[in-house]
């Protein structure tokens, strides 16, 4: 019998009605019921994984503007399960060909955060489309246009407002009211649109349907490019972005970057992606007795604390797009640097002074200083052939860079960007560059075990912050055996460079005197991650974060 899953529009809420023996072969995790509902539509149709994340993210533009859409740009992994092939696909913007390394400067200082945002400055060249374009012509099994009908008809017919949107219009509504487009959607007369108000959007509807017909190069060539970089340079923030950018843009397809992780795999995007850290911080606990600390517990917090600290600091040293400058990646994840480092680690002494390390070929650097990194969406699916896809996907922060374009968000991504190109006379590897693709924290993320089977499908948005949400997560999978629910759900410890962040209102938050204590320097805040997990082995389950709107839809 299948199992039917019901979107209540009303109370955006996901019901299962499904009889007890029913057993789930195919799954979608999706931080919006509607998005996740487009998704398993396209399962029901005969579609493949890949053509479920192309209609989700058709539809999280239409209901998450503030988080992602395709005037960002996306980290992807493809799991061809027949065949047993693993593909990374990095459709990460890029910054326009006349950038500079100085452009986030003033004065010979790096311009105020929310300054540098707002604006045509900011805004890189998107990629999410061309990506999903070249993804599909691999990967995918229904046509095209077919993928974007449920956002279409959402657009044209509205949707009710969820509780989350609502305040992340409030949130960005001056910014918002400064851009006539973006405004007459989410603040029509000038007030926000409340929680359950019917949102609509025809000019997204309008563009969806040439993409659906065009493909990509309804955005990047025509009609919509020339919008996009008039916006862009008529901005009085004004960016640098031409029509020629937008045309030129082209994915990449590599391998994934995979290490061994006890009995497992673990493999993520290649750089810029945020998985490099996410496998350097495995890669340190591997050497600690972290799958023998209880969960939650003061000495797990220490081993996954540090390991972050540690982490994040050869990431702000050495990790950045390498196409601009040589990265030490190989001697960075080598078992023999990682040892050496790990002997750091201890459950009840921290790190006093967390610095880079001297990984094998490391060029001199200078670290990249800390600043804001916001925003994303994850989506996790598996189809009932084996076939998996992890997508993280990204306009930056809250609304991007605050443009409305085609009823669209344009990114913020050049903030991604260190501000200072160098310091002290040595470059900052993640300075910006002409066509470059700034440094990312996105992570989606596939497992394996030993035989080369699926075990896990997993992600988070989150900005900095997901590398730790995404390595404590596995952590709970594969040493604590948690279910991918439980994972979800876990209170948060994780990084925010040398800080360690507690989860605030949870039993993390707790720990905080004990691990000041024996030395760690903590900190309690709201960590709203939006972790959406498959576990695939010993049994398939899914993990919708509790902390957001996201669903585990199974058939």
């Amino acid at each position: 019998m299948i199992r039917r899953c019901c979107i209540v529009l009303g109370i955006l809420l996901a019901t299962a009605c499904t009889p007890a023996t029913a057993q789930p072969r195919q799954m979608v995790v999706a931080s919006h019921p509607l998005a996740a509902e487009a998704g398993m539509a396209m399962l029901r149709a005969g579609g493949v994984a890949l053509d479920a994340a192309i209609a989700i993210q058709a539809v999280l533009t239409l209901v998450e503007p503030q988080a992602s859409g395709i005037g960002g740009g996306a980290f992807l992994l493809h799991h061809d399960g027949p065949r047993g092939v693993t593909v990374a696909w990095n459709g990460r913007e890029t910054a326009p060909a006349a950038a500079r390394g100085d452009m986030l400067m003033a004065n010979g200082q790096p311009m105020a955060f929310m300054v540098a945002v707002v604006g045509g400055r900011s805004v890189g060249v998107p990629g999410v489309l061309r990506m999903l374009e070249a993804a599909h012509r691999q990967h995918g099994r229904l046509p095209w246009a077919q993928l974007f009908q449920p956002a279409i008809s959402l657009a044209e017919q509205g949707f009710p407002v969820s509780a989350r949107l609502h305040q992340a219009i409030i949130e960005a509504g001056t910014n918002l009211r400064a851009d006539a487009g973006l405004a007459a959607i989410y603040l029509p007369g000038g007030a926000a649109l409340t929680t359950g108000a019917t949102l609509r959007n025809p000019a997204l509807a309008a563009t969806l349907r040439a993409v659906a017909e065009q493909g990509a190069d309804a955005l990047h060539r025509g009609p919509i490019a020339a919008q996009i970089a008039r916006a862009v340079r008529g901005h009085p923030n004004a960016g640098l972005m031409t029509a020629d950018d937008l045309a030129g843009y082209a994915p990449i397809r590599t391998p994934p970057l995979c290490r061994a992780y006890h009995a497992h795999r673990v493999c993520v995007p290649p750089l810029p992606s945020g998985g490099a850290a996410v496998l350097g911080m495995l890669g340190l606990l591997e050497y600690t007795p972290i799958g023998q600390a209880p969960p939650g517990s003061a000495e797990a917090a220490m081993l996954l604390g540090d390991a972050g600290r540690l982490a994040f600091a050869d990431r702000n040293r050495f990790l950045a797009d390498p196409s601009d400058l040589p990265v030490p990646l190989a001697g960075l994840l080598a078992p023999t640097y990682l040892l050496l480092r790990a002997q750091a680690l201890h459950p009840a002494r921290a790190i006093a002074h967390p610095r880079h390390g001297n990984p094998l070929m490391a060029p001199p650097r200078a670290a990249q200083p800390a600043q804001a990194e916001e925003g994303t969406a994850h989506l996790s699916v598996l189809d009932a052939a084996g076939n998996a896809v992890a997508m993280t996907t990204t306009i930056e922060g809250n609304f991007g860079a605050h443009i409305g374009v085609g009823g669209f968000v344009l990114n913020s991504q050049l903030t991604d960007f260190s501000f200072r190109p160098e310091i002290d006379g040595l470059p900052v590897a993640n300075r910006v560059a002409g066509g470059k693709r700034p440094r990312s924290s996105m992570s989606p993320t596939l497992v394996f075990d030993e035989q080369g089977r699926l075990v896990a499908v997993a992600g988070s948005p989150g900005g900095s912050r997901i590398i730790g949400y995404v390595a404590q997560a596995l952590v709970a999978m594969l040493d604590w055996n948690m279910d991918a629910a439980a994972a979800a759900a876990l209170p948060h410890i994780g990084p925010f460079n040398e800080l360690v962040e507690l989860e605030e209102s949870t039993a993390a938050a707790r720990l905080a005197p004990v691990l000041q204590e024996r030395g760690l320097p903590v900190r309690v805040q709201s960590m709203p991650s939006g972790l959406n997990l498959i576990r695939v082995l010993p049994v398939l389950g899914g993990g919708a974060d509790p902390r957001r709107e996201g669903v585990v839809l199974a058939e």
